[in-house]
């Protein structure tokens, strides 16, 4: 692997974990020159691991404008919610098929919400075994982590602490349940949602 392939895939796992860790939120620009200021590097590799991003649908490119973290359309945050609740449903009827990978823990992350949800969503689907449910879900996951951290929701640690006791006692019905319900409230909710990341957005301004 060159210099500039190795700095290139430093740097994607570094904003990708940035973005999972709501460090950046949507409609937020991402300068290549401040990244590459930082990192202490030429713009070359910072450009690799941007437009990769770019490609899983992480980074929005809007041209002339620059790169932004997506700022998502209502329609396109309900579809996404809808996505996750249907691969998460999927694999709950799946099922957990292996021992080695069927481990029902969460790590710790004390108030971080949007932690606990990102490990309890990727946790289910890790669970069945299935590589390309997996796959889906850490890439809705990812997708939806800035929106999580910026776009509060009311009680959401009770829904989630909720949801980890059912992963936890291995109560799939009412894991399916709770997950739907999480779900269809977010849906609702997407006006107010996709408001208030406006009124924070680099984007908008």
């Amino acid at each position: 692997m060159s210099a500039i392939q190795s700095k290139s895939a430093f740097l994607y796992r570094h904003v990708r974990r940035a973005l999972r860790s709501g460090q950046y939120v949507p409609g937020q620009r991402i300068d290549p020159a401040t990244l590459a200021e930082e990192f202490r590097t030429s713009a070359t590799p910072v450009r690799f691991a941007l437009y990769r991003l770019v490609g899983e649908g992480l980074i929005a490119d809007h041209a002339r404008s620059g790169l932004y973290v997506p700022l998502l359309t209502e329609v396109a945050l309900r579809d996404l919610y809808d996505w996750m609740q249907r691969l998460l449903l999927m694999a709950c009827d799946i099922g957990i098929e292996s021992t080695t990978t069927a481990d029902p823990k969460i790590d710790s992350a004390g108030d971080d919400v949007a932690a606990l949800t990102w490990q309890l969503f990727d946790s289910i689907a890790r669970a069945t075994d299935h590589r390309p449910l997996h796959q889906a879900v850490k890439q809705a996951n990812d997708r939806l982590a800035p929106i999580r951290h910026a776009g509060r929701v009311d009680n959401a640690s009770e829904e989630i602490s909720a949801l980890i006791r059912h992963w936890q006692e291995s109560d799939i019905g009412s894991l399916r349940a709770g997950l739907r319900a999480y779900h269809e409230r977010r849906k609702q909710l997407v006006p107010q949602i996709v408001a208030s990341l406006g009124d924070n957005s680099d984007f908008m301004h």
